[in-house]
């Protein structure tokens, strides 16, 4: 008998109903969101799909409502797409695809990346609208710490105080946060942990996870998981601190971009 993934578990979500327990399809999402495209795998059951389908509604609109930003802001202006079941990298649960702009979940084991994924999609996309002269592929957070020029903007003024929360301290040294993720990285024998797209990955879907609005396949594990035990998920007052500006820059982003409509 075949056993049945995780794609079948029930995902903890308390937030509003938005499409009142009707199944939607991946071609709903692509069309409400405008997303580039959307690849389901061919080992993606019908069953599995639909479910799927429901899963992604649901979060991506949670994480609309959680952030204060629409559709056309989370599909990264129609520049970003999604995968399901197809797309990933091995041994990866989720994967962001920067040369495709695609952002790729695994059929059983990618629920609760969706958040992470995303802010490296965001990551990549705001870099060169913040920065003049990156080469292509290069994210927002490792220009930043590259001190790369950044174009003058309130936004990407604000956007750069988050950045600097996220990796220094008043003394403008790295970190707590830092240091914890470059001893993770040296205990592993790696370098993952501590790069600064990760660490900003890692911040925003604390963020997310903080928050009242509650969607386990959006985001999960910034808490009590392995991971979040070693001290690589910010935490204490800088969590704290990180989700109210990195909140704010979000509400400012969803109003700046509504008045320019």
């Amino acid at each position: 008998m075949e056993t049945k993934g995780r794609i079948h578990q029930s995902f903890y979500r308390n937030g509003p109903s938005h499409r009142d327990g009707a199944d939607v399809s991946f071609q709903d999402i692509r069309k409400l969101f405008n997303f580039a495209t959307i690849t389901v795998g061919r080992w993606v059951t019908p069953e599995e799909q639909q479910i799927a389908a429901n899963l992604f509604f649901d979060a991506l609109y949670d994480l609309t409502t959680i952030l204060n930003i629409n559709e056309q802001v989370l599909s990264l202006n129609g520049s970003l797409s999604l995968a399901f079941g197809s797309g990933g990298q091995k041994n990866a649960s989720a994967h962001y695809h920067s040369g495709k702009r695609q952002l790729a979940l695994a059929k059983n084991a990618g629920a609760g990346s969706l958040a992470h994924e995303w802010f490296h999609a965001f990551d990549h996309y705001i870099a060169p609208r913040m920065f003049e002269g990156l080469s292509h592929g290069t994210f927002a957070t490792q220009a930043w710490l590259d001190n790369a020029t950044m174009n003058t903007h309130p936004l990407n003024k604000k956007l750069s105080d988050c950045f600097d929360l996220m990796f220094l301290d008043h003394n403008k040294r790295p970190n707590e946060y830092f240091v914890k993720s470059v001893e993770a990285d040296r205990a592993l024998k790696t370098f993952y942990y501590a790069m600064p797209q990760e660490m900003a990955a890692r911040a925003f879907e604390s963020c997310i996870q903080d928050h009242e609005i509650k969607n386990a396949f959006l985001v999960q594990g910034t808490k009590k998981s392995t991971e979040a035990r070693l001290g690589i998920y910010p935490h204490g007052n800088l969590r704290v601190t990180l989700n109210q500006v990195l909140m704010l820059y979000f509400y400012q982003l969803g109003v700046a971009i509504s008045h320019k409509r």
